[in-house]
């Protein structure tokens, strides 16, 4: 694979993902993890991604307020972030995760919805702010200066105080076989905290991310309700999900 092309396709990797890991790109190219570090380094400099230790990040992912840049698949995810929406319903508590599929689910809540959302995701507590009639409750912590939420067994302590109607997760990949899986293992335990403490799970994904799969597990399929993307529930794609017993949308 050409320079051009390795960093065409980690470019893409860092913005389907948000996140991707040094050595993962390394087995998945087929090149030294060093030529993967200065093809980080040098796509940094450019403005193309933010380079972290063992990484890069998104600048989409990264920043805490709505980036002004333009956000992977913006479209696709307005579209979900509508869909999820509309699920939720005066009275609920909600528990949610980060992401920018998220906060487009927090920019489509109707102004006169009441319900109580529930987030340890700074840039989604900041959204939820925007609206007069919801009540915001922060899971605190530590906080990850990269994903920019909190972390640790306070938080998963907080979050098992809660028996939310709803849990929003954005995923990184799904797959038929090994389920929801992340790249991130703090972020992993608070998802997965989130799950066990919640009535209905609705991942949030572009269709891109369907049929992928990421270093760490985050949970079987069993696990998930609602999966939404922006795809007619019909699509062949989502055929095999609903057939696993999950509600598409």
């Amino acid at each position: 694979m050409l320079k051009r092309e390795r960093q065409a396709y980690i470019v893409h990797q860092v913005n389907l993902h948000n996140k991707v890991l040094s050595n993962t790109l390394s087995s998945e190219i087929d090149v030294s993890e060093d030529t993967i570090r200065r093809d980080l380094q040098e796509l940094d400099e450019k403005g193309k991604l933010i380079k972290v230790h063992g990484g890069a990040l998104s600048h989409a992912f990264h920043d805490i307020t709505y980036p002004s840049k333009k956000i992977y698949s913006q479209d696709s995810k307005k579209i979900i972030g509508e869909k999820a929406a509309r699920l939720i319903k005066d009275g609920m508590f909600v528990l949610t995760g980060g992401g920018t599929t998220i906060i487009e689910m927090a920019r489509s809540l109707p102004a006169n919805l009441s319900a109580t959302l529930i987030s340890g995701s700074i840039p989604a507590v900041v959204e939820y702010m925007h609206h007069p009639m919801i009540e915001v409750i922060v899971i605190g912590d530590k906080l990850s200066k990269n994903s920019k939420i909190t972390l640790g067994t306070h938080a998963i302590a907080k979050i098992n105080t809660f028996k939310p109607d709803l849990c929003f997760l954005g995923i990184n990949a799904i797959d038929l076989k090994y389920g929801v899986t992340d790249s991130d293992w703090d972020v992993v335990q608070i998802k997965q905290a989130m799950i066990e403490a919640s009535q209905k799970v609705i991942c949030l994904t572009i269709s891109e991310k369907i049929n992928t799969i990421q270093p760490v597990k985050v949970c079987n399929l069993n696990k998930i309700d609602i999966l939404i993307t922006e795809l007619p529930k019909e699509h062949p794609l989502l055929q095999p999900y609903a057939e696993a017993g999950i509600t598409v949308m």
